[in-house]
């Protein structure tokens, strides 16, 4: 049984949460609802890890759709980079189904939670169906499976605060705006070439070479996605949904949504323009390198005066996809890799923190700072949690932030420069300043008299040590994600020559000799 749906996995991958998404809904009922959805998740996930188990050493999987030959047909293609990603949003999204169960019993109105899990598998389905597909116009259609199933999570939190209307509204329209402009882009990559299969896309680009359309595409697909990932200056609409949607879809939100829209656009600038026009190096040296050190330092400002703790680890996010795009700008193996290996990490870091959030609001009704004086003694499991957390966000040693900051610095070091490997510390200092200002109200302050709390549930503390715990254990051992991010930069890569590479860093040539091989 096992062995005859083995060259199935990669439809099953999309298949299993997209078919489950009906039967929550048909059914009815949220005991059964959960269940469906935890186990479709579930199997999700064990599916992503075999296939990242098979494609780790560099191999690559093609899933014809229909028996359709790419590039006629659809195809399903895996290889190391999106196999890590698949990871990662199956990883997180059968964690957060546990940690939902309690968490929407305080946020969301009882007779709506089957109408919530059905949106969530749908969200689900969008994000895995966006990575594992290898057919362009697919990679749209999935986006928005995602989005307007997300639109409808975030509104969700109007249960508690009606603002959540207004922030799913704002969000629908810088969606709507994102991915119209990402579908204008693959219009004028057909214009030009005539399919729309991704690696084929890659190798018709080659011979239509440096022209104005193809720059006009790179133009649209590159501010289409950057409104998907919330790049700086294009994030405003990612607070206000953060801060106002119920804990659980928060959490998920900020682990995966933003991760899936950066593969995208790395999927699009290695495999398909394969940093092969001018223009495209040179965007991402002059415009990705400046925004993403002002996304470090303006978000992390703002987050140390944001009184809301939702809001404040919204803003950090922002920062945060700074570092993954510093990383990428570098245009170096070193570099991709850091920005890939953050992925992971930001993930695990960010939900667990926004788990720990959930459990204060299910316990405390708020994420207000001024509510939470004291709360350290009377939730410590809960704020021990997010204190170790922020660790990881600062990047202490023996965290997986650490990791991430030292992959960066390295690209930075690697590419000559003292000024780049200065401000990623710099920024880093910043969040020393936010965290601490909740580690001094939590546990420094007085608790008002005649008020107590009580630690969240099991089903949500679990989970949140659990991703806490992995922030420890693969901050500790970093060798598996090290090297899975390492082989999906090279994966990346491999769409782009040695002599490319060679001319597109500007660093020491021995160096970058080392690098290219």
């Amino acid at each position: 049984m096992l062995s005859a749906l083995q060259p199935h996995l990669p439809i099953l991958q999309v298949l299993v949460p997209f078919m489950a998404a009906p039967l929550v809904a048909l059914f009815g009922n949220r005991q059964i609802a959960w269940t469906l959805a935890f186990i479709a998740t579930a199997v999700s996930f064990a599916i992503s890890a075999a296939l990242l188990a098979q494609v780790i050493d560099g191999s690559v999987i093609s899933y014809e759709i229909g028996g359709w030959a790419p590039p006629w047909g659809i195809e399903y293609r895996v290889d190391a980079a999106n196999a890590f990603v698949l990871l990662i949003v199956s990883f997180i999204g059968a964690l957060v189904l546990p940690y939902a169960r309690a968490s929407i019993e305080k946020e969301i109105t009882k007779s709506t939670h089957t109408y919530f899990y059905t949106c969530y598998l749908l969200c689900f389905t969008g994000l895995l169906g966006v990575t594992i597909t290898g057919d362009a116009f697919n990679v749209f259609v999935f986006l928005e499976i995602s989005s307007l199933s997300t639109y409808a999570l975030v509104a969700y939190g109007a249960d508690r605060d009606k603002r959540a209307l207004t922030a799913a509204y704002n969000y629908l329209i810088m969606g709507t705006i994102g991915a119209t402009f990402f579908v204008i882009g693959l219009g004028y990559l057909y214009m030009v070439t005539g399919t729309l299969n991704i690696v084929d896309l890659g190798e018709r680009l080659s011979n239509v070479g440096d022209t104005r359309t193809v720059r006009v595409a790179f133009v649209f697909i590159f501010i289409g996605m950057g409104l998907k990932l919330a790049m700086f200056p294009m994030h405003l609409w990612l607070p206000n949904a953060y801060t106002f949607a119920p804990s659980a879809v928060t959490a998920f939100l900020a682990a995966t949504a933003t991760k899936v829209a950066l593969y995208v656009l790395l999927r699009f600038s290695f495999t398909v323009f394969k940093l092969e026009i001018p223009f495209e190096a040179l965007t991402f040296q002059y415009v990705v390198m400046p925004l993403a050190i002002a996304a470090m330092f303006a978000a992390s400002f703002a987050a140390v005066f944001q009184g809301n703790l939702k809001r404040l680890l919204a803003y950090s996010s922002v920062a945060q996809v700074g570092y993954m795009l510093l990383g990428i700008s570098f245009l170096s193996h070193t570099g991709l890799t850091a920005g890939i290996i953050h992925l992971f990490n930001h993930a695990v870091t960010k939900g667990a923190l926004f788990m720990a959030v959930g459990c204060i609001v299910y316990s405390a009704g708020s994420a207000r700072l001024v509510d939470l004086r004291g709360i350290g003694r009377q939730m410590p499991w809960t704020m021990a949690a997010f204190v170790i957390g922020g660790l990881s966000l600062i990047g202490v040693p023996l965290t997986v932030g650490f990791i991430s900051k030292w992959y960066l610095i390295q690209a930075a070091l690697e590419g000559g420069s003292l000024v780049f490997a200065g401000l990623i510390v710099a920024s880093s200092l910043i969040a020393v300043v936010y965290i601490w200002r909740v580690v001094e109200t939590a546990y420094l302050e007085p608790n008002p008299p005649g008020r107590t709390y009580r630690e969240a549930p099991l089903s949500m503390l679990l989970p949140t040590w659990a991703l806490v715990a992995a922030s420890v254990y693969f901050g500790v051992n970093s060798e598996l994600t090290s090297s899975a991010a390492s082989q999906a930069a090279s994966a990346l890569l491999n769409s782009t020559t040695q002599t490319q590479m060679l001319e597109l860093l500007p660093t020491n040539p021995e160096l970058n000799e080392g690098d290219a091989e």
